[in-house]
C-alpha cells in the first residue's frame, strides 16, 4: 500500500538509500531519478561543471556530494547544503562540510561567497527560478557568480507540481520548474544576474551557464 504524503525529505532519502525513485509530474510519464550518476564519484562532465567554479564554494542542494567533494579535492573552500538529513549526512561521509539547512534561512559567510553553485537542475528548487537566483545573490560578493546547470536549447521554461515515488511512500506535491539554455538570461536579469557563459559541456548533453554579479 503506497504511504501517501510523506515528506520530501523522507522520500528523497530512501532514494538515496538505493530504493528505485521516480519524479511524477515533471515530464508527460513518470520519470526515473538518475540516482547512480548523484551517489557515484564526479566524472568528466561534472568536472567540466564545475571549472567554471572560483574561490570559495556553496553547493546548494548539495544531494549526496559528489560534487562538493570534487570541489575541496580542486582546492575550494566549500560547503554544501542540503534540506535532506541523509544527503547532508552522505555529503559528511566524503568527508567535506555540509549543514542541514534551507536555502532561506542564515547561512555562513552570507555575502562573502565566490561561486554559488546549482548543479543537477537545482535551479529548479522551490518552483521560482528569479527568487532563487535573487537568493543566490544575496550569498555572493560584489564580484560573485553562479554557476547554473541548465537543460539544453529547446527546453521550454516551465514550473510543475510534482511529486516523488519510492517504494511505497509517495511525496506532498512540490513546485519545480525546468529552466533552459533560451531562457536563462532572462530570468538572471530579473534577479540582477548577467550571463557571462552559456555552453554545452562533454556530449553536449548538459549545459552550464555562468551567471555575474551586476554592478
Amino acid at each position: 500500500m503506497i504511504q501517501r504524503d510523506e515528506p520530501f525529505s523522507t522520500v528523497f532519502a530512501r532514494a538515496l538509500q538505493g530504493i528505485p525513485c521516480r519524479v511524477v509530474g515533471l515530464d508527460d510519464g513518470p520519470s526515473v531519478l538518475p540516482m547512480g550518476e548523484w551517489t557515484r564519484e564526479a566524472d568528466e562532465q561534472d568536472l567540466a561543471v564545475l571549472a567554471h567554479c572560483s574561490g570559495p564554494t556553496l553547493d546548494i542542494g548539495c544531494g549526496p556530494g559528489r560534487m562538493t567533494a570534487s570541489l575541496a579535492r580542486m582546492g575550494h573552500q566549500v560547503l554544501g547544503i542540503d534540506v535532506v538529513p541523509e544527503a547532508v549526512e552522505q555529503t559528511r561521509q566524503r568527508g567535506v562540510p555540509a549543514l542541514l539547512r534551507d536555502l532561506y534561512d542564515a547561512l555562513p559567510d552570507e555575502g562573502r561567497w565566490e561561486t554559488v553553485l546549482l548543479a543537477d537542475g537545482n535551479v529548479g528548487i522551490g518552483g521560482d527560478p528569479v527568487a532563487l537566483l535573487r537568493r543566490s545573490r544575496e550569498l555572493l560578493g560584489s564580484f560573485g557568480r553562479v554557476v547554473v546547470e541548465v537543460a539544453a536549447p529547446g527546453t521550454a521554461l516551465s514550473t510543475r507540481w510534482v511529486t516523488l515515488e519510492a517504494g511505497e511512500a509517495r511525496s506532498r506535491p512540490f513546485r519545480w520548474s525546468v529552466v533552459g539554455a533560451d531562457d536563462i538570461a532572462t530570468v538572471a536579469a530579473k534577479a540582477g544576474l548577467g550571463v557571462t557563459t552559456c555552453t554545452g559541456v562533454g556530449s553536449g548533453d548538459r549545459w552550464v551557464s555562468v551567471l555575474q554579479v551586476r554592478g
